[in-house]
C-alpha cells in the first residue's frame, strides 16, 4: 500500500524497548543524573511526561560566568476521557501542583490536565499521586491513542450527551496499550527499588503490537450541531446520527491532523474525510480495524509524515475503506448524508435537565493559578471543597462545574467574584472562543510565544473590534508557538501560529469557529507588533461588505487572499 522503508531511530528504539522501558526504572532512581538522555527522553512520552527546561533560563550565568546550563523540569499530561473529573481528582491535581509542579495546572485543548515544572527527583511522586485520584498519565502522549474527546456538556434529560461519554471511555479503554512497563516503573515497589530488567516478560499488545503506531494518534466524538471537540482535525473521528432523541450510529471520520514542518512541503494540515457509517455496537471494533491500519502501513520511516492523513492522502480514501473492511471482517455502507452546524463553548449557566444547573467558567489559555486579584485556583478550590460536584474540562481549555442545586447559584456567583474570576457576561466572545498552547519558556519546540502573548494581542483585537461595532461577533483566535498545532490553528477563522525568533508568527485566515474548514496563509514571518494593524482593515472591510449572517471567516474565506490584500491596501493609502 505504501513504500517501506528503513525504520526511523525512533522505530529501532521501541523495538528494542522492551515494551516502552527502555532505562528510565533505572535513572529515576539514579541520584547522580539529573534528567534523561534522547533514547528515554522518547520513551517517556508514551507514559505521559516529557522532559523540557526552562527557557526562560537559558544562557544565564553562573557567579563565576560560566553557564548554568539547562534547567531540566517535566511536563506531566493527565489522561482523562471526555475531560470527566470529579472534585477529588480536581483537588488532587490542584494539590500535585503546589507540591511538585509549578504551582499552576494547565487544562489542555484535548480535555487533560498538565502539570509543569515537575523536577525529575519527584517526577514519580507526581505520577503516583495523579494514579492515586484514580486517573492516568498512561497514553496521555506518544504513539498510542491519545485522550478520546468529546462534548464535556453534562446534559441529564437526554441521553445523547450520555452516550457519547460512555463512548468515549469505551474507545479510551479498548485502545489504551496493555504493557506492564507503566505499572512497574511508576507505580510499583513504593520503595522505590530499581526494577530487574532480566525479568522483564513481555505482555501481548493485541492492537498495538510491537512498536506501537508509527505516530500519535487522535480521536473525537461530536454531535453536528456542536462540534466542540474539533472533530474533523483529529485522526479519527465519530459524528453522530441522532434520531428521536437517540444516537443511531455515526458517521467515520479519518485523517485529520494539524502538525507542519514549513520547510518540508510533503507536510500540511488537513481535515478528516467521511469513511463511512456504523451503528453503536460497530464503533470500538471498526476504531480499532483503523488503528491497525494505521499500525502495519504508516510511515515508519520519516516521522514526518508518519500521521494517519499522510496514509490516506497516499492511497486515498477507496483504498483506506478496503482495507478497514478486511480488518474488521465485513463490508462497510457509505457515509450518512451529515454536516456539522455549530458549536458552543458552553461557558455560562444551563439547566442540566435533572433540576440541577451546570457552570461553565472560562480559564484564559486554560492556565489555572492565582495572579494579583484574579485567584482561579484558590476559587475553584473553595467551591469544589465546600460543594463537592464533579466536573468537565472544555476543549477550549476551560472548566465546567456540574449537579449545582439551584439555591446554591447565589453562593457560587458570589465566591468566583470574591476571587476576580468573571462570568460570562464580562467576558468578549472574542476571548471565549480562543485558545493558546503554552509554548515558552516551557515547550522545547516552541518558536515564538503563545499563552503568555496571545492575552496581549486580544486586549487590542478588542479594541479593533468595538471601533467597527463588532464585539458581538463570534470571531475563533487559536494561537500556537510552533507549526506543530497542539492548539488547532490552522481551522479557526484567525490562526496565529509561530514562525520565527523575534516573536514573528504566521497568520491564518478563512476558516471558522465550527471547524469545517482549514484556513489559509494571509501574511507570512509577520511581527507580532504588525499583527492588529493586519487585521483593522480586514475587521472594515468585514464590517462594510459583509452578507446577512456571514462570519469573519466565510467572509474572508469568500473574498480570498487576493481580495482581502487588495482592501487592505486601499484602505491603508486612505488612511
Amino acid at each position: 500500500m505504501s513504500e517501506v522503508g528503513k525504520p526511523s531511530q525512533i522505530e529501532i528504539l521501541k523495538i528494542n524497548s522492551q515494551q516502552l522501558r527502555g532505562t528510565i526504572g533505572q535513572i529515576l532512581n539514579s541520584a547522580e543524573v539529573g534528567h534523561f538522555e534522547h533514547d528515554d527522553v522518547a520513551l517517556l512520552k508514551n507514559h505521559g511526561t516529557y522532559q523540557q527546561d526552562d527557557r526562560d533560563e537559558r544562557g544565564q550565568k553562573n557567579a563565576d560566568g560560566t553557564s548554568k546550563g539547562k534547567s531540566y523540569e517535566f511536563m506531566v499530561r493527565t489522561r482523562i476521557p471526555g475531560g470527566k473529573v470529579t472534585a477529588a481528582q480536581f483537588l488532587a491535581e490542584l494539590d500535585l501542583c503546589d507540591q511538585y509542579g509549578n504551582g499552576t495546572v494547565r487544562i489542555t485543548s484535548r480535555q487533560g490536565f498538565q502539570l509543569h515544572g515537575v523536577l525529575k527527583d519527584n517526577l514519580r511522586e507526581a505520577i503516583r499521586g495523579i494514579n492515586r485520584s484514580m486517573l492516568t498519565t498512561l497514553a496521555a502522549c506518544g504513539d498510542v491513542e491519545r485522550n478520546v474527546m468529546c462534548c464535556p456538556a453534562p446534559i441529564k434529560n437526554s441521553p445523547v450527551h450520555i452516550e457519547m461519554q460512555a463512548m468515549a471511555d469505551a474507545i479510551a479503554e479498548h485502545l489504551k496499550p496493555r504493557t506492564t512497563a507503566y505499572y512497574e516503573i511508576w507505580l510499583k515497589d513504593e520503595n522505590g527499588e530499581e526494577q530487574n530488567v532480566a525479568e522483564f516478560k513481555p505482555v501481548d499488545e493485541p492492537i498495538y503490537g510491537a512498536t506501537y503506531l508509527p505516530r500519535k494518534f487522535k480521536t473525537a466524538i461530536s454531535l453536528p450541531e456542536d462540534n466542540c471537540v474539533d472533530v474533523y482535525t483529529n485522526d479519527l473521528g465519530f459524528l453522530a446520527v441522532v434520531e428521536n432523541d437517540r444516537i443511531v450510529g455515526y458517521n467515520v471520520l479519518v485523517g485529520g491532523g494539524m502538525g507542519v514542518t514549513p520547510s518540508a512541503k510533503k507536510t500540511f494540515p488537513a481535515l478528516a474525510k467521511p469513511l463511512t457509517y456504523v451503528t453503536p455496537d460497530q464503533v470500538v471494533s471498526v476504531a480499532e480495524a483503523v488503528v491497525k491500519v494505521q499500525r502495519d502501513f504508516g510511515n515508519r520511516s520519516d516521522r514526518k509524515v508518519a500521521r494517519l492523513k499522510y496514509l490516506i492522502a497516499n492511497i486515498g480514501i477507496p483504498a483506506f475503506k478496503a482495507k478497514v473492511e478486511e480488518y474488521f471482517g465485513k463490508s462497510l455502507p457509505e457515509p450518512k448524508p451529515l454536516e456539522v452546524t455549530g458549536v458552543d463553548d458552553h461557558i455560562g449557566w444551563f439547566e442540566q435537565g435533572d433540576g440541577k444547573w451546570f457552570l461553565g467558567i472560562n480559564i484564559e489559555n486554560g492556565r489555572i493559578k492565582d495572579v494579583d486579584g484574579l485567584r482561579i485556583k484558590t476559587g475553584l478550590r473553595t467551591i469544589l471543597e465546600k460543594y463537592g460536584m464533579d466536573t468537565r474540562l472544555t476543549p477550549l481549555q476551560s472548566v465546567i462545574l456540574c449537579d449545582i442545586a439551584p439555591e446554591n447559584r447565589a453562593d457560587i456567583n458570589k465566591i468566583l467574584r470574591e476571587h476576580g474570576i468573571k462570568q460570562v457576561d464580562e467576558i468578549s466572545l472574542l476571548r471565549r472562543y480562543s485558545i493558546a498552547c503554552p509554548a515558552w519558556p516551557t515547550c522545547g519546540l516552541s518558536i515564538t510565544e503563545s499563552e503568555r502573548a496571545l492575552p496581549g494581542i486580544l486586549d487590542d483585537m478588542e479594541v479593533e473590534l468595538a471601533k467597527y461595532a463588532l464585539s458581538t461577533e463570534v470571531i475563533s483566535v487559536h494561537m500556537t508557538g510552533c507549526p506543530n498545532g497542539c492548539a488547532r490553528p490552522y481551522t479557526p477563522d484567525i490562526g496565529l501560529v509561530g514562525r520565527a525568533a523575534g516573536e514573528q508568527y504566521t497568520l491564518y485566515l478563512g476558516g471558522n469557529t465550527i471547524g469545517t474548514r482549514l484556513g489559509f496563509i494571509y501574511a507570512d514571518y509577520l511581527p507580532k507588533e504588525n499583527i492588529i494593524p493586519t487585521l483593522s482593515p480586514l475587521f472594515a472591510y468585514f464590517k462594510a461588505e459583509r452578507k446577512t449572517g456571514e462570519t469573519f471567516g466565510d467572509f474572508c474565506h469568500r473574498q480570498g487572499k487576493e481580495g482581502l490584500e487588495a482592501y487592505s491596501l486601499a484602505f491603508n493609502n486612505a488612511t
